[in-house]
């Protein structure tokens, strides 16, 4: 339980012994690191396994006094979840990482704030031990019968409360305007309102993909531009398929046309910063992306959560409104399974269901059809 009697300023104090055991910890588990590497397909996947990595050997050193090394006991593993998992107590909610300890490991930088972590961050974190864990061909203490159990009892208390898996929020069509409109016409303005235009009308695209597309793999033709989509997250091998083609078209092909005209771009990666005095610089990161989004929607005045992914969200949102066929929309996104595409797709179709106005008058016209 958390100690009242803690400091956290003691322990940002300790900020040097803590690094000095973080580099020790990853020195006893590199060959797990290092296999996990090797598993990371994309930059993305590989950056959030290091995180994960770093976050479990600053937590074990300092919560158990001692270098993380697999395999790591079932034990530890329910400790774990004690300490960034909410429970209900008699004066509310509480979870069990003592405060010197949460102090710390925000100085350390593996750590973005105090208190207890999002149930998908544990279950991300848990992932990756497992991972972990299977890469080696070691006993896996997240499939024992005590973890699972108690996963199981957390998901249900946490449903219980209300609180469900937290999603970004979906940059359907009408938010997508507000946030074209925050776009003028300078560079950065035409930039800005290409790249959107580009990610949402072709399909959703990551914004790993955004930054991949390069005047040679989008070739102009008649009725626009076509992104050929090389490597993806869905296609870590690059092979050509019939679902590699993907349209840039309409308004979308316009602003694209506008901002390599203004840009005098002809050739190498499309999407690039734009430096002081409107000199063209290099090619965005995907993190640039996410931030330009995320700008974009404050400019607009938007409330909610929205990232990179809600461009993605929001096309197949948007076609399950405008009742587009799943598979059609599918070929658009390249998504690898149904499972996790359907949810948004039936998410955005749920008020075009005629079974929601059985008690009207007026024969019931879809939504989609009356634009």
């Amino acid at each position: 339980m958390k100690n009242p009697q803690s400091s956290p300023s003691r322990a940002v104090k300790k900020y040097d012994g803590i690094t000095n055991a973080l580099s020790a910890s990853l020195s006893a588990s590199d060959a797990s690191i290092q296999a996990l590497l090797r598993e990371g397909g994309s930059d993305n996947t590989l950056a959030s396994y290091r995180s994960a990595i770093q976050y479990w050997a600053a937590w074990h050193q300092w919560r158990l006094g001692h270098p993380f090394v697999l395999p790591v006991p079932v034990s530890t593993v329910l400790q774990f979840i004690a300490d960034h998992v909410e429970h209900a107590t008699g004066t509310g909610l509480a979870h069990d990482l003592p405060d010197d300890i949460d102090a710390a490991l925000v100085a350390a930088k593996v750590k973005r704030r105090t208190g207890p972590f999002k149930l998908a961050t544990v279950r991300h974190r848990l992932a990756v031990l497992s991972e972990a864990h299977e890469t080696q061909d070691l006993p896996n203490p997240c499939r024992s019968r005590a973890v699972q159990t108690l996963l199981a009892r957390i998901r249900s208390a946490y449903a219980k409360r209300g609180e469900r898996p937290g999603r970004k929020d979906a940059l359907t069509k009408e938010p997508l305007e507000q946030l074209l409109a925050t776009c003028d016409d300078s560079l950065i303005g035409l930039r800005d309102r290409a790249l959107l235009l580009f990610a949402w009308a072709s399909g959703g695209r990551r914004r790993s993909e955004v930054v991949r597309a390069t005047l040679e793999n989008t070739r102009r033709v008649p009725e626009g531009f076509l992104y050929t989509m090389g490597y993806s997250k869905t296609n870590q091998q690059g092979k050509e398929t019939a679902d590699s083609y993907k349209p840039v078209v309409g308004r979308a092909a316009t602003a694209l046309e506008a901002w390599l005209a203004a840009a005098k771009i002809t050739s190498g990666p499309l999407f690039r910063r734009v430096r002081r005095g409107g000199v063209i610089g290099e090619c965005l990161s995907a993190e640039a992306v996410r931030k330009i989004v995320q700008a974009r929607a404050a400019q607009a005045g938007l409330e909610g959560d929205y990232t990179a992914h809600s461009l993605r969200s929001g096309f197949v949102t948007e076609a399950g409104r405008q009742g587009r066929p799943l598979g059609e929309i599918m070929a658009m996104t390249n998504h690898a399974s149904v499972a996790s595409v359907v949810g948004y797709h039936r998410a955005g179709a749920a008020l075009s269901s005629k079974a929601g106005y059985l008690l009207e008058d007026a024969p019931f016209t879809p939504s989609s059809d009356r634009r």
